[in-house]
């Protein structure tokens, strides 16, 4: 399989900046506790004790921060960690027939493109969830148990599908040729315990994957075919 060049590093680029918010808020908090408690005990300021009170206030709230930016960056560590894992089950199970974009962007707009797989079978938009624990779907509904998810990846799958398809039969080359544009839920965590009953999208496991996207049958790309489409999403 081959890869293009043009990521967006999305991912990467929020894990970074949640961790390093995240360790400024609590050494900020460590440092401001530290000193208010010494202070309190030993006196060495002479601060008013409501101006002490206001400072362990901060202290507490930037904790709290801390809690919030560690939680976000853990989210975008699961994300980064199952496009990995997404990468390199393709790379190796796929042939140089197929080309993979990760972390694609579009100019027009609303978010990055978990990956794209270009093939003579088809284009398959994935979207990648790191999700662990019991998930549940019946139509286009998602949740965890006594817990409706806010986010429906069914409709992101979908909606980055239309995005890819609109872009093709909006340029000349292409308009007219009803090319093959499927959106593709893929979970990645062997730990994900699904129950999935008529999804709006395919929904598959990570180790499922390529023989689904090997054995489509539909209208066959060429090779020329392939590289003129990867090059009308890059300039998209």
């Amino acid at each position: 399989m081959r890869k293009t060049d043009g990521s967006s590093n999305y991912l990467k680029n929020q894990t970074r900046k949640y961790l390093s918010r995240a360790i400024l808020s609590l050494l900020f908090s460590i440092l401001i506790l530290t000193l208010t408690t010494y202070n309190i005990i030993f006196n060495i300021l002479d601060i008013d004790i409501i101006i002490e009170a206001v400072f362990f206030v901060i202290s507490l709230v930037l904790l709290l921060t801390f809690r919030y930016y560690q939680r976000k960056y853990h989210i975008y560590k699961g994300g980064r960690q199952g496009e990995k894992a997404v990468i390199k089950t393709l790379t190796s199970r796929l042939n140089d027939e197929y080309y993979l974009m990760n972390g694609v962007y579009l100019k027009s707009g609303g978010g990055d493109i978990d990956h794209i797989v270009l093939g003579p079978t088809g284009i398959y938009v994935l979207e990648t969830k790191n999700w662990s624990g019991k998930i549940i779907c019946n139509d286009n509904q998602w949740q965890r148990p006594g817990k409706k998810i806010k986010n429906n990846p069914s409709i992101q799958a979908k909606n980055n599908a239309q995005k890819i398809k609109r872009v093709l039969d909006s340029s000349l080359l292409f308009r007219g040729h009803n090319i093959w544009v499927e959106g593709i839920l893929v979970f990645t965590n062997t730990r994900a315990n699904l129950s999935v009953n008529n999804p709006v999208v395919t929904v598959l496991r990570i180790q499922q994957l390529p023989d689904y996207i090997k054995n489509q049958k539909g209208n066959r790309l060429t090779k020329e075919q392939i590289q003129q489409i990867i090059k009308q999403i890059q300039i998209a």
